[in-house]
């Protein structure tokens, strides 16, 4: 039978505890954009050297959790494994929570940190001005929580990891697919060295057969719009509508943080992508492309291609995504952020390959891109029974043995 006991959370949980970094010395570096709220891990993204400057600092193992609006409700919190290194250094909205020796164990102290009984006080704790409200560590610190024995961490922490483990792993597959395809795409399309090719003409370094096209020729271009938010009835659960963050890191967005009713969609039905568009972000940070999952519409910084024939759609992505400093560059307004409408958008240029090696890449991708769609749809589904799964344990609704 398992113990439970209320206690501080400065008790069992050490908050920003110190670490120390030598000054000139290259460290992991994490910001909150690396952290995927879907994930409860977090690897080394880049690198930095250590100046001195201020920001997180934290061991391998500690749990990174972000405590700025919105990131803090959108549960950008993740447990850290570093690999080059077992401290770094990260963003200054960042909170560090590690767990004490003997009192919580690390692993338990990252999934406590995901769930309502630490989240939600944090966010009532926040204060400062709207759009920059960051919670209050001081309070996080006085917390009550009810945890139970060492042991019995240790037993919730493994129930729950079987399940990230899977999706780890799922994650991987994921990333080993997309660099195969990537790199029969460089090789034939960058490189040039495709079926062929060496009984293949050139002229002015464009093989016999391909041509120089826009990006409008490639099917329709539609630009997202955003339904009136004063009207609530737009708003529900039924058809996804995706804004840039919703697109980083994925190959397909088949998840996002605002969904349109019917109601919303119809409001606007001339701007709903059918699946398998690609969306392009040409304002504020340019250049993320993604393809839709699923029906969706995508707000007015993402311009997208509803295809004319579907079976460019591996080649395209992979050929949009190579046009991100493009983009940038076109999309430049003298400020930082990217702003490229969708006239200098759909006149974009891009190398046109044949009609036969494009049939010949989508048939070597499309099933890759297909085992992509299962994985992410599988990795999803798991998602959703540990997130079921978490609160049981970490409140003590279900006993574990």
């Amino acid at each position: 039978m398992s113990e439970w006991r209320e206690v501080r959370f400065s008790d069992v949980i050490d908050l920003n505890p110190s670490v120390k970094l030598e000054r000139g010395i290259i460290y992991p570096f994490i910001g909150i954009a690396d952290i995927n709220e879907s994930n409860f891990y977090v690897n080394e993204i880049q690198t930095k050297k250590f100046t001195g400057q201020s920001g997180s600092k934290f061991h391998s193992g500690d749990t990174l959790f972000s405590r700025i609006t919105p990131c803090l409700e959108n549960r950008k919190i993740a447990q850290s494994f570093l690999k080059t290194k077992d401290r770094g250094f990260g963003s200054t909205e960042l909170l560090v929570f590690r767990a004490k020796e003997g009192k919580t164990e690390p692993n338990y102290v990252n999934y406590l940190a995901q769930t309502d009984i630490i989240v939600l006080p944090a966010i009532n704790s926040m204060s400062g001005a709207s759009g920059r409200q960051r919670a209050d560590s001081n309070y996080i610190k006085k917390l009550k929580i009810s945890v139970p024995d060492f042991n019995t961490q240790k037993k919730i922490s493994k129930v729950l990891s079987i399940y990230d483990k899977l999706i780890e792993n799922n994650n991987r597959r994921i990333e080993v697919l997309e660099q195969i395809a990537e790199e029969i795409y460089k090789e034939w399309f960058v490189r040039m060295r495709f079926p062929g090719s060496e009984n293949t003409k050139f002229d002015k370094g464009i093989p016999e057969g391909w041509e120089v096209k826009r990006v409008e020729n490639l099917g329709e271009v539609v630009t997202g719009k955003t339904p009136s938010t004063k009207v609530a009835e737009y708003y529900g659960e039924e058809v996804m509508f995706i804004k840039t963050p919703d697109m980083h890191g994925n190959i397909f967005t088949s998840q996002t943080e605002s969904y349109l009713s019917e109601a919303g969609s119809n409001s606007q039905a001339n701007k709903l992508l059918p699946q398998d568009s690609i969306m392009v972000s040409c304002i504020g940070t340019g250049g993320v492309v993604s393809i839709n999952m699923f029906p969706a519409h995508t707000n007015q910084q993402i311009n997208s291609i509803i295809f004319e024939d579907i079976k460019i759609r591996e080649w395209a992505f992979f050929t949009l995504k190579s046009m991100k400093k493009t983009i940038e560059l076109f999309g430049a307004t003298g400020a930082t952020m990217t702003n490229l409408s969708k006239g200098k958008f759909e006149g974009l240029k891009l190398l046109y390959p044949s009609d036969e090696l494009l049939n010949k890449f989508n048939n070597i991708t499309k099933p890759m891109f297909e085992e992509l769609k299962s994985i992410i749809l599988a990795n999803e589904n798991l998602k959703k029974q540990r997130d079921l799964l978490l609160p049981r344990l970490m409140n003590g609704t279900i006993e574990v043995k």
